[in-house]
C-alpha cells in the first residue's frame, strides 16, 4: 500500500470542462501526484496546473480552494490524497 496523505475534498466538478474544485486541508503544488477516491471514483494523476480565481498558481496552502483539471469523472465529497 502506498503512503497517501489526505489533503482535501472535492467541492465541485464541472463535467463539461473536466475541472474540479478542491477544498484543501494541506498544501499542494504543481508536480505533486494526487489520488482521488470515492464510492465510484479511483483515479491518480500528476498536478500539471492549478488555478485560484482563474489565475495559474504553482502552490496552494491549506484552507484554499483550487481549480484543477482532472483526467476523469469525480464527485463532490470525494477525498483527495497526495502520494508521499
Amino acid at each position: 500500500m502506498e503512503n497517501l496523505s489526505e489533503i482535501g475534498t472535492i467541492a465541485h466538478f464541472y463535467s463539461k470542462i473536466e475541472v474540479s474544485v478542491i477544498d484543501l486541508t494541506a498544501p499542494l503544488k504543481v508536480g505533486d501526484t494526487i489520488v482521488i477516491k470515492g464510492s465510484t471514483t479511483d483515479l491518480e494523476q500528476i498536478v500539471d496546473s492549478m488555478q485560484v480565481e482563474h489565475k495559474d498558481i504553482e502552490a496552494a496552502e491549506s484552507g484554499q480552494s483550487v481549480g484543477l483539471k482532472v483526467k476523469g469523472i469525480v464527485r463532490e465529497g470525494d477525498k483527495v490524497y497526495k502520494k508521499m
